[in-house]
């Protein structure tokens, strides 16, 4: 597909991407790249260059057929969407099929989107996908009510009186749950990854899967979530840890200091004495060092982990309510086509039961009625067709924050394992150091220990203490 020219058929802002391509609706684009994931990159006439997402173009040259019409809401033609018309809406910019046994409304195909192959019917699925999504770049829909609900279409049914209408027999191209629509896993093609063999957020969360109890439905962006919540909760209780550490230290510190200046054998003199004040000496150096390695841990340690995205939790409830809203708008949406589609069904209804009366009963008013139930039908149709598009733009810009969200939660987490890693490394580093100048201050407690000599001390005392070194001798008469 590189090479192909589209059309926007909504403005994009580029925002969404590192790399975005800003454009208007209605400018032509030459597409560069089409890989797996929903993001083209393409070439505006003015040179410009850039990814958007695939689901705001319209592909101009798709193969064999007549050219792209108007979009979205323009010039499209009169009332030819009547009974048993056989439509499919594979080829539309939408892409929901109806099954046949509802409605036969048929959109023309003047609306863009709608290329035929040469000698394939009309309603035959022609139209080749890419991940998931048509080529012309919007994702494939299926009208489903309830959690989750599979159509498989069948053949039209004829009516008396309509020209015949080739039968359709081709599988479903996608399913919804929880109303947010997926390819079908039967008849599509495994997906590619948006970042393959990176384990990324935004490739494994699309689903909503059940709480641990069983009970409620929990979305994959409220699971990733509950894991940012829980990993700054397990940041502030590795700062309350190092808090008790640091108590801990001052204590030891306040108790040594309190030691070394205790009295007991105060009075022991020579090279031992001298050994035993030093180590009483040592004791209240260790002291420093515990009060400067507490004092480091809570400004190098503690500190940083408690102030660490202070407003980190307030930021992901707005993440949350974002996404949140916007997952409640495209449920909003998804109501809208149900009711629609079944408001087309009615009137399709209503037009096959006037057709069957014209046939019993030949009359000028109940011409009428058939022409005034026909007018309905394309309304009614008018009115899916809105309604679709509407749910898939709301979809694809769920998709769209939901990538953008996802990667930034991921970058976040990144982030805060290799600031925690960080502290650690600084805790280990100060607690070494610590050990090392302990070390230090014994070593000199060594060295005098090593030098004690009994027979120096004795000298020593002897010399200062002596009383006279005149022995008595024995008395003569």
């Amino acid at each position: 597909m590189s090479g192909t020219r589209c059309q926007a058929l909504y403005p994009f802002s580029g925002e969404r991407h590192r790399q975005g391509l800003r454009f208007a609706a209605g400018e032509l684009i030459t597409v560069l790249q089409v890989p797996d994931g929903g993001w083209w990159e393409g070439q505006k006439e003015d040179g410009l260059r850039g990814w958007f997402p695939a689901s705001y173009v319209q592909l101009l040259e798709v193969g064999p057929g007549p050219g792209p019409g108007p979009g979205p809401g323009g010039g499209r033609e009169g009332p030819a969407w009547g009974h048993n018309s056989g439509m499919c809406a594979e080829a539309s910019p939408s892409h929901w099929c109806f099954p046949s046994t509802e409605t036969t409304w048929e959109r023309p195909s003047s609306v863009p989107g709608t290329p035929k192959s040469p000698g394939k019917p009309a309603n035959s699925p022609s139209v080749l996908t890419v991940n998931g999504y048509y080529i012309s770049g919007s994702p494939v829909h299926q009208l489903d009510s309830g959690h989750m609900s599979l159509r498989k279409a069948s053949g039209d049914p004829q009516s008396p009186g309509s020209p015949a209408a080739p039968r359709r027999q081709s599988k479903e191209s996608s399913l919804t749950i929880n109303c947010v629509t997926f390819p079908h896993p039967d008849v599509m093609p495994e997906q590619q990854l948006l970042k393959p063999s990176e384990w990324s957020y935004c490739d494994y969360f699309w689903a909503d899967k059940k709480d641990s109890q069983g009970n409620n439905t929990v979305s994959g962006f409220e699971i990733l979530l509950q894991k940012q919540l829980k990993g700054k909760q397990m940041q502030k209780e590795m700062a309350e840890f190092v808090r008790e550490r640091i108590k801990i230290e001052e204590e030891y510190a306040k108790n040594l200091s309190k030691l070394s200046q205790n009295s007991l054998a105060a009075q022991e003199e020579g090279t031992l004495g001298e050994a035993w004040a030093q180590l009483k000496k040592s004791l209240a150096d260790e002291a420093e060092v515990h009060l400067k390695f507490s004092s480091k841990l809570q400004s190098e340690v503690e500190k940083p982990l408690l102030n660490f995205r202070e407003n980190f939790k307030k930021d992901m409830k707005k993440c949350d309510h974002h996404i949140a809203d916007l997952r409640k708008h495209l449920a909003s949406r998804y109501t809208a086509v149900e009711k629609a589609r079944k408001a087309l069904t009615e009137r399709q209804k209503d037009l096959e039961m006037k057709t069957q009366q014209l046939e019993v009963k030949l009359s000028n008013k109940t011409e009428e009625e058939i022409k005034k139930a026909r007018r309905k039908s394309t309304q009614a149709g008018d009115d899916l067709m809105r309604c679709v598009d509407l749910y898939n733009q709301a979809q694809s810009k769920w998709f769209e924050e939901m990538v953008t969200t996802t990667l930034e939660l991921e970058r976040l987490e990144v982030e805060r394992v290799e600031m925690i890693r960080q502290h650690l490394c600084q805790y280990t580093q100060l607690r070494h150091e610590t050990d090392m100048f302990n070390q230090s201050t014994v070593e000199l407690v060594d060295q005098l220990l090593r030098k004690v000599d009994p027979a120096k001390d004795r000298e020593l005392w002897v010399k200062e203490h002596k009383t006279g070194d005149i022995r008595p001798v024995d008395m003569e008469i």
